[in-house]
């Protein structure tokens, strides 16, 4: 078997460092953007998954003008990177609400509830116009109005219809349940059930919501049928993972992340390598193989210019802290030395960003993330610009 080269790039890289492919990640937005195009629905993507300016940007060059986030610091973050259209679509946290309405007062900023305590607080502190999404429940069992709860959902509507300040927005939900799916039937089945719920809850309301908002990430990537639906936000499709190939909303061409992973030991009786690259890089997500077994990864062969992810060189099989243990294909392992550095597929690209907190593309660009909640520190990037080629190999984050 020849051995795939390592790109030039990356030869001064010593530890784990995660790659991303800024051609497949374009092309994945393009096909959402006109996926919603198609379909006449408003596209506001979750900028959880990539929680960078950068990709915002490539978003916004593909016509993105909206965003949705999952945390008030994620709200700050892409505000002061310019965003004045967000979503922040996770329950309202009472111990934010002064900063979240301090913000509101300067982009116009949607938020989430789903109880009358909500809307009490909202109430007394809020002084300024505010649109409310009704969190709605639709089979994923995380959180939200269940449908058996209409009449709470109206005496909600009533409240805000009531209050100059208040304004029902919508309904917004998330069929989270779509991850446990397998193959485009069953994630169409989910997506049938999801809407349908939606709709129905929808009729049990007071006044018509403005917007129906959904956003998962394998119905958005499989689904055409949208009727009565205004507006998706998924997030995962900017990058893909190997969890949401299995589940069958992408192919393995689409994942545009890899984790590059120093070979730090061989077992050569047991056809394993030892990469540095654990669980503090990757998170334990895993997902199972035909025979049962739990991956964590799985590595695939290097091209001249990335990675060829249909060349399969073993399957990460147990992740420690910084250890991970690599089982070899037969025919990888001859070629297989100590100081390689092996490409890495990730099982779920959201938390094995977040994790890492910076990308550096196959140009050889360190993009930085947001950086960790309530982490200060002088000299990490807040707002634009956020790419740096001065620093692409690990360290600190760039001086001020």
């Amino acid at each position: 078997m020849k051995k795939a080269t390592t790109p030039p790039f990356l030869m001064p890289v010593s530890s784990p460092v995660l790659l991303l492919d800024e051609a497949r990640c374009r092309r994945n937005i393009r096909r959402m953007a006109a996926k919603a195009q198609q379909c006449g629905l408003r596209f506001r993507p979750h900028a959880k998954t990539h929680q960078s300016l950068d990709v915002a940007r490539w978003l916004r060059e593909a016509g993105v003008s909206r965003l949705t986030v999952s945390s008030p610091a994620m709200a700050e973050y892409f505000a002061a990177g310019g965003w004045t259209d967000l979503t922040l679509a996770f329950p309202l946290n009472l111990r934010a609400l002064d900063a979240l309405l301090a913000l509101a007062e300067r982009i116009h900023l949607q938020l989430v509830v789903e109880s009358p305590e909500h809307l009490q607080a909202l109430r007394i502190r809020a002084k300024h116009p505010l649109d409310l999404f009704l969190l709605v429940d639709t089979g994923a069992g995380r959180t939200g109005l269940r449908p058996q709860q209409t009449g709470l959902a109206r005496d909600m509507v009533a409240t805000m219809e009531s209050e100059a300040h208040l304004r029902f927005a919508g309904l917004l939900t998330h069929a989270g349940h779509s991850y446990r799916a397998r193959g485009r039937e069953e994630i169409g089945r989910v997506h049938r059930q999801s809407l349908d719920a939606l709709r129905t809850f929808a009729r049990g309301l007071p006044v018509p919501p403005p917007v129906l908002s959904v956003g998962d990430t394998p119905c958005c990537s499989t689904q055409t049928e949208y009727e009565g639906i205004h507006e998706i936000r998924p997030g995962n499709f900017v990058f893909y993972d190997l969890m949401q190939a299995q589940i069958g909303a992408c192919r393995y061409e689409d994942i545009a992340l890899a984790m590059a992973c120093p070979v730090t030991a061989l077992h050569p009786e047991r056809r394993e390598a030892v990469l540095h690259g654990g669980a503090v890089h990757f998170a334990k997500d895993a997902i199972r193989d035909a025979s049962g077994r739990h991956i964590y990864g799985i590595a695939v062969a290097w091209t001249a210019d990335g990675w060829d992810p249909q060349h399969i060189l073993g399957r990460l099989l147990r992740l420690s802290q910084e250890h991970g243990i690599l089982r070899l294909e037969p025919e990888a392992m001859p070629s297989m030395r100590i100081g390689d550095l092996v490409c890495v597929l990730p099982v779920h690209a959201c938390h094995t960003a977040d994790a890492m907190k910076s990308y550096l593309t196959l140009d050889g660009d360190r993009l930085w993330m947001m950086p960790p909640a309530g982490f200060v520190a002088p000299g990490w990037p807040a707002g634009p610009p956020a790419r740096d080629r001065t620093l692409r190999f690990g360290g600190s984050p760039p001086p001020g």
